[in-house]
């Protein structure tokens, strides 16, 4: 743990879900868990869904073997302080960060995370926009949709998910209204039971319009979150395999629209599998960590 009496963070959201940024390329930031549940907590603590710990690759031994092909590495963790592989609002905003603090230009970058190097693009500031900052659209990789039948239960209510894996597993439950839900505080019970091990994020969603649907979800290790990219993902091939949209068959791009609580964001799965993520990323404000205070819950 550093000595100094502050350590730099700063605060971003993509579609409303949001994070607590801590710089620190060299990797020398102790973050424990619950010094990240404690950044994260809204009420003692700065308030988010995650941490997005921004290291050099060559610095993390998890990113080492990635350090050739992406400089920075997304130190995940969700705002329990557990690890997650992947997020996509997050990879968003990380790259966001890069851009404000001059790392990186508009344009194109890798990104190294749990769940592989992810390919970035920030788009331009377009003209007549009164300076807001272009979209950043994230290669998502590849979804993988295991066999086997997985049931999502709300109280009473109970609904067939299908199972998608976006480098971190989902199951997405088609309802009648998004307010069967419930509160999404607790995970929602799943079976069968060893369908996921190390938990799941579950995605509810009712159609919107053509190709055009939206959703809520609870995040594994957050509860209910505004925004989550793995399962707008997730929520967009289930969709398109509902509908009978294949690219991998019909050779075609298909597109769809997908409304969280805190916005919007546009998924195009391509015939060759890649998933790509489109949407905004905001920093809204930046400043110091207490680090006496910090220190308590590393020890």
């Amino acid at each position: 743990m550093s000595t100094r009496t502050g350590i730099a963070f700063l605060k971003g959201h993509g579609t409303e879900n949001d994070f607590v940024i801590v710089p620190d390329p060299e990797n020398t930031i102790d973050l424990p868990p619950a010094a990240v549940a404690a950044l994260c907590d809204r009420r003692a603590g700065i308030g988010g869904d995650g941490l997005l710990h921004v290291v050099r690759s060559a610095a993390h031994p998890e990113a080492r073997h990635m350090a050739s092909e992406a400089e920075w590495f997304m130190d995940y963790r969700n705002g329990d302080g557990s690890i997650a592989e992947m997020c996509g609002n997050g990879v968003r905003v990380f790259a966001r960060y890069l851009q404000r603090a001059g790392h990186v230009t508009e344009g194109d970058l890798a990104v190294a995370t749990r769940g592989g190097v992810k390919t970035v693009h920030i788009a331009k500031t377009a003209p007549g926009s009164g300076g807001a900052q272009g979209d950043v659209t994230v290669g998502m990789g590849r979804a993988m949709l295991p066999e086997g039948d997985v049931t999502v239960s709300v109280g009473a209510r109970s609904w067939p998910a299908r199972n998608v894996n976006m480098g971190n597993p989902h199951a997405v439950a088609f309802v009648d209204d998004l307010a069967h839900a419930g509160n999404l505080y607790a995970p929602p019970p799943f079976s069968p039971a060893g369908a996921y091990p190390d938990g799941v994020n579950v995605e509810f969603v009712v159609d919107r319009g053509p190709r055009h649907v939206a959703l809520r979800v609870h995040e594994r290790g957050s509860g209910e979150t505004r925004s989550c990219g793995t399962g707008a993902c997730a929520v967009a091939v289930a969709t398109a395999r509902r509908d009978g949209n294949d690219p991998a068959v019909t050779g075609t791009p298909v597109t769809y629209t997908v409304d969280v609580p805190g916005g919007t964001l546009v998924i195009t799965e391509r015939p060759d599998g890649e998933i790509e993520m489109t949407g905004p990323a905001v920093i809204v404000a930046e400043g110091e960590i207490d680090a006496e205070w910090l220190e308590t819950f590393v020890r």
